[in-house]
């Protein structure tokens, strides 16, 4: 197979256990491939993901080698593929815009971002850098809240004809114009807002759907979260997260049997522990009633490392990017977007959506 070129918008963890992860496979025994909802996806491999260009604004990270800038501070996940050959691209200037909250520089060097005096490129110079690299996908890993920067990027994708994915919670795919766009240009659209492989997202979906299928009414519920890595740092600031508690609320109110009142259901960040570095810690209490009117409750924690969580559903994504190139299938994919994003255009059941994104892959 060809290999799958992408570009990468924010060097930060994610991107580490994603790059690492491509080389983790690369060499395993299907058989032995722990941890991948698909090891192959119509040829494709983990493998065969090749990343052609990065942006990103922090002088430990700009100038360098891609793989070398995945270990640099403020990164603080997992290593679980050390030994990463010299990949030939280096880190590129981003634009910064909105993209690194105003409170971040309250913080130690080892915690948040150093910002590079290098020039900001023009999205021209963007533009030109995703044609001349080959790149298919351009993948946003911007922190959230970066209202702005996500479009720009995003405008940058469209202008060079390449392939969106959209891991953070600003509304791009699930806004019509924006979805109108992709769509008049035939370039597909994965978005929005990255649901991990086994996160507090997916988790409370599931447990939510249980209710409903069971004849349980769920009455209240909340989803706190904690962690010590940049996105929970960045998320301190409390208005850059109107979409991301948006995104993760409405992930659960979706599937629930009546949608909860606005005083019952708090889904979203909660803490920044430094220590937790990439360890992000999930509880779940929810509080309904069974046969009877019985009262009854459930308590539960999670604790997951966030990147990797993150990286085993973005591997799968870009594939299915791929195979919509490759069938000339352009704008929203909804199937893809509805399993594996928070916040799709169109909400499904992870059952149903599971089912679409299968048919998705094996249709051609």
């Amino acid at each position: 197979m060809s290999k799958i070129k992408i570009a990468i918008v924010g060097v930060g963890n994610c991107v580490s256990s994603l790059i690492q992860g491509i080389h983790y496979y690369r060499d395993k025994n299907p058989e032995n491939a722990i941890g991948l909802m698909h090891y192959e996806i119509n040829g494709y491999k983990p493998g065969d993901i090749e990343v052609v260009a990065a942006f990103d604004v922090d002088k430990r990270k700009v100038g360098l080698d891609v793989h070398e800038a995945i270990f640099e501070k403020p990164n603080c996940t997992t290593i679980f593929y050390p030994e990463l050959p010299q990949s030939g691209v280096t880190v590129r200037m981003g634009n910064i815009l909105d993209g690194v909250a105003d409170h971040m520089k309250d913080y130690p060097d080892n915690q948040t971002f150093i910002l590079s005096s290098e020039s900001e490129p023009t999205a021209a110079e963007i533009i030109k850098v995703l044609k001349e690299s080959g790149a298919q996908i351009l993948t946003n890993y911007l922190p959230v809240g970066s209202e702005e920067a996500a479009r720009f990027y995003a405008n940058c994708a469209l202008e060079a004809g390449v392939a969106f994915i959209n891991n953070i919670p600003v509304f791009i795919a699930s806004d019509p114009a924006w979805a109108k766009r992709f769509e008049d240009k035939n370039i597909p659209i994965i978005g929005d807002d990255i649901k991990s492989q086994m996160g507090a997202t997916i988790t409370h979906r599931i447990l939510t759907d249980l209710f409903k299928k069971r004849g349980v009414k769920l009455e209240r519920t909340y989803q706190l979260n904690t962690g010590g890595n940049t996105d929970f740092l960045n998320m301190l600031e409390q208005k850059r997260l109107a979409t991301k508690k948006k995104s993760k609320t409405e992930a659960v109110q979706a599937v629930a049997a009546r949608r909860l009142n606005d005083e019952n259901i708090h889904v979203g960040p909660s803490d920044y522990v430094p220590w937790q570095k990439d360890n992000k810690v999930c509880f779940i209490r929810m509080e309904g009633k069974l046969f009877g009117d019985v009262p009854m409750n459930l308590e539960m924690r999670l604790s997951v490392e966030d990147s990797p969580n993150s990286a085993g559903v973005a591997i799968d994504a870009i594939r299915c990017a791929k195979l919509a190139l490759d069938r000339g299938i352009g704008g929203i994919l909804e199937a893809p977007s509805a399993y594996f994003c928070k916040h799709p255009a169109r909400q499904f059941t992870d059952d149903d959506a599971f089912t679409m994104t299968e048919d998705f892959i094996n249709e051609g």
